[in-house]
């Protein structure tokens, strides 16, 4: 479960000052996948920077008491000066896994080769989004956080495998994922929310916060 309280998230742009969230409370529950719908610009990363906890909120609180995943895209685990192997092995260290079994899951969905015993800064960015990817899926969460905006990978025989897998675990875990597109969000959730003008307006079925998300972007 997570669940905000009264949480209110802003930032200082130089000119004004960007208001994220103000006074917002929800709570996603364990089963029940939510979508978020926001438009580009209002905050959609760091929102879901603030579920996984890599950012922490001006006022109110925020509770979490499952296993939540790092959003889809982070590196901020990762040493690029070690290897695809040495970092795959100290994740799983750190999360109390068998460094051979995520090394060798790792290795074998990345399937980029040699490349995976060299220094993560050599990687090119669909490789390193690979790897964040494979990562991810090795590890075992309850609740699985999606960035839409965070960069993907272009490579075909990659997006299937992992795909597949991402939507086997989808089958009895939870999903979080933001994005300004509602097609994408079909492919997850049935409830959704919108996030609109700092607020956090949720909703029972993706079609009601459609309605909303339509009338928002058109006016």
């Amino acid at each position: 479960m997570i669940e905000f309280d009264q949480v209110s998230k802003s930032f200082w742009t130089g000119q004004r000052r960007k208001v994220i969230l103000d006074r917002v409370s929800f709570r996603v529950e364990l089963g029940k996948s939510l979508g978020i719908l926001a438009p580009n610009g209002t905050g959609k990363t760091t929102l879901i920077n603030m579920m996984a906890g890599l950012e922490k909120p001006d006022e109110g609180r925020i509770t979490r008491t499952s296993r939540i995943s790092f959003p889809l895209g982070f590196m901020g685990g990762v040493i690029n000066r070690h290897s695809g192997t040495e970092n795959a092995r100290y994740i799983a260290r750190l999360y109390g896994l068998d460094p051979d079994y995520v090394e060798a899951f790792a290795r074998w969905l990345c399937d980029i080769k040699e490349y995976f015993d060299m220094p993560l800064g050599t990687y090119s960015s669909g490789m390193k989004a690979r790897f964040s990817f494979a990562l991810m899926l090795a590890l075992d969460f309850d609740i699985y956080l999606i960035d839409e905006g965070m960069p993907g990978t272009t490579d075909v025989e990659f997006n299937r495998r992992a795909g597949g897998i991402l939507r086997e675990r989808l089958e009895k875990t939870t999903v979080v994922i933001v994005s300004h597109q509602p097609d994408i969000l079909e492919r997850f959730c049935r409830s959704a929310a919108v996030l609109k003008d700092g607020q956090m307006h949720m909703f029972d079925t993706l079609e009601e916060a459609k309605e909303l998300y339509d009338y928002q972007t058109q006016s």
